[in-house]
């Protein structure tokens, strides 16, 4: 047999075995047991399996309600979490979603510009249907739930208080801001 054959196979093996016997070192030497809690549980939101647009579990207090004290500047703070994707200044730029300048009562999915997905804009009949305080705020608790297969991520505000101080805030980016609503009128019923 060839001696360069019996080298290689012999280097080969001794290579295999040196491998082997630092794996198994190394696995006594730096074995580490698993935790017997988790450090950082994810729990992550289920939704629902079936069903159209706009079933979001309804707010626990009407929108007309929370705006009565709501505030604006704080809800600029809250803003901020938004201004990845959404500008609000006047003229400003289309991002990953469009400009919010005077979105209080615009019509669903008219801004100029902007591609809007198609359950948006099923979801606006054609423009009849308008950003109200209602409809922003069933957005804004779980868009993916209020208004099925639209695009954006945004997991949602829970907290009614940041809803209504971001509500609040989205009024003021307008030229005339809309009317607040009246805190004892009984809320419309949503689509």
């Amino acid at each position: 047999m060839n001696p360069y054959v019996n080298m290689t196979v012999g280097a080969f093996l001794a290579t295999v075995f040196v491998l082997m016997s630092i794996s198994i070192a190394s696995e006594g030497i730096f074995h580490s047991p698993a935790p017997e809690k988790e450090g950082f549980a994810i729990v992550a939101q289920e939704e629902p399996a079936a069903g159209g647009g706009a079933e979001a579990a309804p707010a626990a207090v009407p929108i007309a309600q929370l705006l009565q004290k709501a505030d604006a500047k704080a809800g600029e703070t809250v803003f901020k979490k938004c201004q990845a994707c959404h500008d609000g200044a006047k003229g400003g730029p289309n991002k990953v979603g469009p400009n919010l300048f005077g979105v209080v009562d615009r019509p669903i999915a008219s801004h100029q510009g902007f591609s809007y997905s198609a359950a948006i804009k099923d979801f606006s009949k054609a423009g009849a249907e308008h950003w109200t305080f209602d409809h922003l705020d069933h957005f804004l608790i779980a868009p993916k739930t209020f208004i099925k297969g639209t695009a954006m991520g945004f997991a949602g505000l829970k907290s009614d208080t940041d809803r209504a101080n971001v509500i609040a805030y989205l009024r003021t980016l307008a030229d005339t801001p809309v009317p607040l609503p009246d805190a004892n009128a009984p809320p419309p019923a949503t689509n």
